[in-house]
């Protein structure tokens, strides 16, 4: 029996590279690109000051390496829309007596303004930003001795769409979104495989239905049971879990067939590429692991190194999970998400045609 187990491994060499190479890939996600102590926030500033004193304090932010300062708004309605769209998580206001204040040793009010969305995000956000606020006005006390008269660095930081930093509000969404990709990929992909299985694929190729029904006949209803638990698991995050739903339910549903388009694309590859169910669920599993893990669903993307950031920009699902947590806790509208909805086009009409060419060759 031994013997015999060998041999068939050896006869079927995927399922045993998949069965090696998936727990390497899990210990290099896990070992390498997740990382919950998130620098490098993406901040935005508004300085209204434009003084020496706001360019020592900007540094200072800068020198923690918690903020980076890649945007200049000129306006707290600028800064607020780059935190809607998701390019910025945290912002900076400096209001213009900043300076004044100061050498008049009277406290300076400095706002910080954090996309609490994400609470692990937030909780870094605000640590630094409190910490700092607290460095800089030990200094000012000491570099001003008794002339300060106790005035210092007041550094006031608002919590923006999840103000008790709740973590159901960040991964319900989220989830939300990782389920629509396992019925698309998985569900897909085994429905056809099963079909080529039994032989009852074959019997639909010589039928007088045209291949491109066959494709059709089996994609509605899986994009029917994905349009279905999508809606259960919004009533469930919003009942059960205290989700808002702040943005408009049409437009994450109408943004949500662009989505899945990218994931049936996949769904209908990997069908292509296995000759049986557990083949299917093996290279499904293997498209769906880095997604999981490398998206944003569970881990910040800052917190993660450059070369793990670039691999999450080619993961559809990054891009669907930004659009579906700013409609649903922020609110936002088309113009904030488009950027989010280019790419989700691309990969949906690249993907999507390619699968169904080499389906239509295996069918051949």
């Amino acid at each position: 029996m031994i013997w015999k187990e060998l041999v068939q491994l050896r006869r079927d060499p995927m399922a045993l590279t998949l069965a090696l190479f998936i727990p390497v890939v899990m210990l290099f996600i896990f070992g390498y690109a997740i990382n919950t102590d998130v620098k490098h926030l993406p901040t935005v500033v508004v300085d209204e000051s434009r003084g020496v004193e706001a360019q020592e304090l900007l540094e200072a932010f800068a020198n923690t390496r918690y903020f980076d300062l890649r945007f200049a708004a000129g306006s707290a309605a600028d800064a607020a829309r780059l935190l809607d769209s998701g390019r910025a998580k945290v912002a900076i206001l400096i209001p213009p007596d900043f300076a004044a204040r100061l050498r008049a040793n009277r406290n300076a009010a400095v706002q910080v303004l954090v996309d609490a969305s994400d609470p692990q995000v937030a909780a870094s956000a605000v640590n630094a930003a409190t910490a700092l606020g607290l460095a800089r006005s030990i200094e000012l006390l000491r570099r001003d001795g008794p002339a300060a008269g106790g005035a210092g660095l007041d550094v006031r930081i608002r919590a923006w769409y999840n103000p008790d930093q709740e973590s159901a509000l960040f991964i319900v969404p989220g989830l939300i979104g990782a389920l629509l990709m396992q019925t698309t990929i998985t569900v897909m992909a085994i429905a056809v495989v099963r079909e080529r299985e039994r032989g009852t694929l074959e019997a639909l190729v010589v039928s007088p239905l045209r291949r491109w029904e066959i494709m059709l006949g089996k994609i509605i209803p899986n994009l029917l049971v994905a349009y279905g638990q999508m809606t259960l698991a919004l009533v469930v995050a919003h009942y059960a879990f205290a989700v808002p739903i702040r943005g408009s339910v049409g437009l994450l549903y109408l943004v949500s067939a662009v989505f899945m388009l990218g994931t049936l694309g996949i769904g209908i590859y990997v069908s292509t590429l296995s000759r049986t169910v557990p083949q299917a669920m093996q290279l499904g599993f293997l498209a769906i692991l880095p997604s999981i893990y490398l998206s944003g669903l569970l881990f910040p993307l800052e917190g993660m190194p450059a070369p793990a950031q670039f691999l999450a920009r080619l993961l559809p699902i990054t891009y669907f999970l930004r659009i579906i947590r700013g409609i649903v806790l922020k609110g936002v509208g088309p113009a904030q998400i488009w950027p989010d909805v280019w790419p989700l086009i691309a990969f949906g009409a690249v993907i999507f045609t390619l699968s169904v060419l080499r389906f239509r060759k295996s069918l051949d």
